[in-house]
Formats: structure tokens, sequence, C-alpha cells
């Protein structure tokens, strides 16, 4: 009787470690999906570096696959959460939005087409050259959204108006079955945002 006691003891004991072990890696997981808010940073003294650490927090929206795919280095853009360069063989085009022939629009359209798991926006396009963040550090990211002659001449208010507001920014929020969404929501990395220019605006290094 004392070793059957002793072995449902320990195969409790593995149950409850186990059970344990799942709560954390669970708890891992959804807090590498979520975003800290803005409430969470206003403990740092140093209006620099509370500033700096803001934007390093929305930088896990801007180094998300949601935003890099549409933002690579070459001329093609990439896809699935992989970021594995876009079947079939698309580029850039004048405009961003391809090529005649083989348009953006061509397979994409209004709307995410789930049967096909094809994502869709009426503007969807590829970011500029110039806003390319593939490859990028979160330093030399920041750079490129506050400088306008980089960013489609948008000055710091336009610039949080189409992080935060954007209807093709947000789909990265709501990308359909099969890939997963940006971390957070997009209000709260607009918030972010915000919480990040009223503070200085200022980079991580590069």
């Amino acid at each position: 009787m004392r070793a059957q006691a002793l072995l449902a003891a320990g195969a409790a004991a593995v149950t409850v470690l186990v059970a344990g072990a799942a709560a954390q890696t669970t708890r891992q997981q959804t807090t590498a999906k979520d975003l800290r808010p803005v409430s969470s940073f206003q403990s740092v003294a140093d209006q620099q570096a509370r500033s700096i650490a803001l934007f390093e927090e929305a930088g896990k929206v801007l180094h998300h696959p949601r935003c890099v795919n549409c933002h690579p280095a070459t001329e093609r853009p990439l896809q699935s959460d992989a970021m594995r360069p876009h079947q079939p063989l698309v580029v850039r085009g004048a405009d961003g939005h391809g090529v005649p022939g083989m348009t953006c629009n061509t397979c994409h359209h209004t709307a995410n087409f789930d049967a096909a798991r094809v994502p869709g926006h009426p503007q969807w396009h590829l970011a500029p050259a110039s806003m390319a963040w593939e490859g990028r550090t979160l330093g030399e990211i920041c750079a490129q959204i506050k400088d306008p002659n980089r960013n489609g001449g948008k000055d710091m208010a336009a610039l949080l108006h189409h992080m935060a507001e954007d209807s093709l920014v947000g789909w990265g929020w709501s990308p359909g079955p099969g890939r997963e969404p940006a971390p957070g929501t997009q209000a709260s990395f607009g918030a972010l945002l915000r919480a990040w220019a009223d503070a200085g605006a200022h980079c991580p290094p590069s």
C-alpha cells in the first residue's frame, strides 16, 4: 500500500510539473504576441531612455513578418511567416503596385480570400524602396521613418496617423488564416509610437 501511495504521489508531482511548464510556455507565447502598454514605461525617468524603450517595444511590430514582407530589401516582396520570396515571381514596379500584366491587384483584391489564403486590401502594394526594413536594425528603421525624404514627405503627425490609423497597416492584425497577426493591436502600437514621439522621438543605436 505504501509503495502504491508513493507511486501515486510521484505521478501527481509529475503532473503538476508538466502542467506548470505548459502554463509557463503559454504565458511566454502570449507575452511574445503582446505589446507592453505605455504606462509600463512611466518608471523610466530619463526621457531619452524612455523614448528609445517605447520605440523598441513598437519595434516588435516593425520587425514582424506582417510588416517586413511589404518592406523588402529587394524589388521582390516576401510572404508567409518565414518571409520567403513571393511566389509567383513578382516585382515592385514603378509605383509599388507591380508591373503591367502582373500588378498586385491581379491576385490581391479588396479583402482577404481565405479559401485560397490570398491576402487582400483595396490599396495592396509594396512600400517604397526608400522604406526597406528587411535586414535593418530598429535604429536604422527609426531614422528612415523620421526622414521626410524617405517616408513619402510625412511629418511626425502624418507618420503617426499612418501607423495608428491607416487600414493597410491595420491589415497586419487581421491577416487571415495561416498567418500570424502582428503583436498587440494597431491601437496599442499607435499609442506606443505617440508616446515615443512625445518623449522626443529618439532612435535606438543603429
